[in-house]
């Protein structure tokens, strides 16, 4: 009957192993997370400074702001319909001719392609993109 007890202290060492790597998990699930929160919180914060800068400057110079959107908004619809169209003829080689390929999309013209003369820049793009 003494035989048929046996102690069973070979667990113990395995439990406490694997709780010692459960820990160290731990740890790095925690830092992990300091982390990222870290990150977060920087983001927000930038986010932040460029909204209340953006809020003050409209506040403060409201037309001069205004304005100087209006200067950086690119053609007006007026503007844009009134610049150069003409219809696309292959001439010679491709590699030839400068403006053989849309200066907005970068396609290559095709015969017969309807295509803008961009004035101030001497590109030119299809007629059917905004300029």
């Amino acid at each position: 009957m003494a035989e048929s007890h046996s102690p069973t202290p070979t667990l113990s060492p395995t439990i406490s192993t694997l709780h010692d790597t459960h820990s160290g998990f731990d740890w790095m699930v925690l830092v992990a997370a300091i982390l990222c929160a870290f990150l977060c919180a920087l983001g927000l914060n930038t986010m932040l400074q460029c909204v209340f800068q953006c809020a003050t400057r409209v506040f403060t110079e409201p037309m001069q702001w205004i304005a100087s959107r209006r200067l950086n908004s690119g053609l007006k619809k007026k503007e844009m319909v009134a610049l150069p169209t003409s219809t696309y003829t292959h001439s010679g080689s491709p590699s030839s001719s400068p403006h053989s390929s849309c200066a907005i999309c970068l396609a290559e013209f095709f015969d017969g392609d309807q295509i803008r003369n961009l004035v101030r820049s001497n590109h030119l793009s299809h007629s059917f993109l905004p300029a």
